[in-house]
């Protein structure tokens, strides 16, 4: 079975049809301009399914657009699961679409964190086991959209997060073992510039606004970590474990 491939994992928005801009909700805040349901097309949305302000989204308040990704799942939805069919086809198309996006975001981002650890040194029988959860969220992206609405992605995740552990123990103990446990720490606005956290566990931590200019992040595991607006000028992140895309977008970097 063929493995999903980097490119497969990565936004191609010419070829999805706006499923951000619609299917998703929002809320007036300092990432959104205004308020927007579920369903729902941007007022931004043009009718060839672009971003009618895409050039300057953060000058118009929609930050929260800039920091977004689907990690491919738009154009997979779009182009596979439908066939090419918009959901301004029909309301059935177009309920089903909006329903099965969502459940193939967490799929293609799992696969992501599961592509990162088989390209890690992990002992052979962790290694058959992500390699087996790969082959198996892979089949799941490819079912049709009713059989997609019954995956249980909350179920899923907490299968695929002790492999991911695993992984993640073995990387960061051979390069750091003494490193920093900061997994769900509050380091929201904290000062940590140059500082070492080479192999640190921070998982799902806050780091909201940090500065870590010039950090030392190798081989961290930043799983679920909030980089919000937090400052990576100059920090090294090489090897860094579990970093998807929307976490780059979302911070501010040289």
């Amino acid at each position: 079975m063929m493995s999903a491939r980097p490119a497969d994992l990565v936004a191609d928005c010419a070829q999805c049809f706006g499923l951000c801009c619609v299917a998703l909700p929002f809320a007036a805040s300092a990432d959104f301009a205004f308020d927007k349901r579920g369903g729902e097309p941007c007022r931004n949305l043009d009718t060839d399914y672009g971003c009618g302000i895409h050039a300057r989204l953060r000058e118009s308040g929609m930050q929260g657009c800039t920091s977004f990704d689907c990690l491919g799942a738009g154009q997979r939805v779009s182009q596979v699961t439908f066939g090419a069919r918009s959901w301004r086809e029909s309301p059935t198309v177009k309920a089903q679409m909006f329903a099965v996006f969502p459940i193939m975001r967490v799929l293609h981002e799992v696969l992501a964190y599961l592509g990162d650890a088989l390209s890690r040194p992990a002992p052979p029988p962790v290694r058959d086991d992500v390699l087996a959860l790969q082959r198996e969220v892979e089949a799941m992206t490819r079912l049709g959209p009713d059989e997609l609405q019954s995956v249980h992605v909350n179920a899923l995740r907490a299968r695929v997060g002790p492999s991911l552990a695993h992984v993640s123990a073995a990387v960061r103990s051979a390069s750091a073992p003494r490193a920093a446990s900061l997994r769900g720490a509050d380091l929201i606005g904290a000062d940590r510039r140059g500082a070492d956290l080479r192999g640190a566990d921070l998982r799902s931590a806050y780091l909201i606004g940090a500065d870590l200019r010039a950090a030392d992040l190798r081989e961290a595991d930043l799983i679920g970590a909030d980089l919000r607006d937090a400052d990576l000028r100059g920090a090294n992140l090489t090897g860094a474990l579990f970093v998807v895309q929307p976490q780059i977008n979302a911070a501010r970097g040289d």
